[in-house]
């Protein structure tokens, strides 16, 4: 039963290099998954990098909505990856820096 334990925990810290969440903590303020792009920036305030990965289309395809990726940090070395659809943030993922 042992090396079962040791190897479920070796694997699961092995692939923990990068974590998504739902919400994250900018200060005080608190942001969440299906918040506004302009939520974002007022409780957070500008990201160290803004990039455009291009655009997205809607289910019917009628509609095309532009995709971002945010990236704030670092924060106790860890970097926070902000992913937008159409104004709405719908990723965090958090990644050791190196």
């Amino acid at each position: 039963m042992k090396p079962w334990f040791g190897l479920c925990l070796g694997l699961s810290l092995a692939t923990g290099q990068a974590a998504a969440a739902d919400t994250l903590r900018c200060g005080s303020q608190l942001i969440s998954v299906g918040d506004r792009s302009s939520e974002v920036l007022q409780k957070c305030g500008q990201p160290v990098a803004r990039d455009d990965l291009g655009y997205k289309r809607s289910v019917n395809r009628r509609e095309e909505y532009p995709v971002e990726e945010w990236t704030y940090g670092p924060n106790s070395g860890m970097y926070q990856y902000l992913r937008f659809e159409g104004n709405r943030l719908v990723q965090i993922t958090s990644k050791r820096g190196r």
